[in-house]
């Protein structure tokens, strides 16, 4: 497959709204596995479709070695809170504070259009909304409590 150039902020692709995926065709096939090529070689945890250019409801994650393919994905329930660190495949060196749900529910379909749920906690739980904003023409950056700030190659290697 392809590695796909990845946007970043200030690319207007970001800020529009995706449209539903109506068949998984086989290009969608390409693309989700090109988005979770792109994923590995920028050592993401997460890409949503607009970040490679594509305006389709499709988010690949992966936080521990669990991918899921997530098309057409909504949030079903959420709760509690988790305030920490955020960066984003789209704006590279960078991170900030951000507050988001501690536990959430999702649905989602997979490649073969089956519907799934999805419950998740921690880190999985800020990727799925992380991902999902995107979709929405959301970025982290518009979330950020205080200042944005440079993280270093050393910096990530220590998280």
């Amino acid at each position: 497959m392809a590695i796909r150039n990845i946007r970043e902020l200030g690319d207007e692709i970001l800020r529009k709204n995706c449209r539903e995926v109506k068949e998984v065709t086989p290009r969608i096939r390409e693309l989700i596995q090109d988005m979770y090529d792109t994923m590995y070689e920028a050592q993401g945890v997460g890409l949503a479709a607009p970040q490679v250019g594509i305006l389709k409801r499709i988010v690949v994650i992966d936080v521990d070695g669990t991918p899921y393919t997530m098309i057409n994905p909504q949030i079903l329930e959420k709760s509690g809170e988790q305030t920490g660190s955020e960066g984003c495949l789209s704006v590279p060196g960078k991170a900030g504070i951000v507050t988001r749900p501690n536990y959430v529910k999702a649905e989602a379909w997979n490649e073969e259009m089956e519907r799934y749920e999805v419950e998740a906690e921690g880190l999985l739980a800020r990727a799925i909304c992380h991902e999902l904003d995107h979709l929405d023409g959301v970025m982290y950056v518009d979330l950020v409590e205080g200042d944005i700030y440079d993280v270093t190659a050393e910096d990530e290697d220590e998280e």
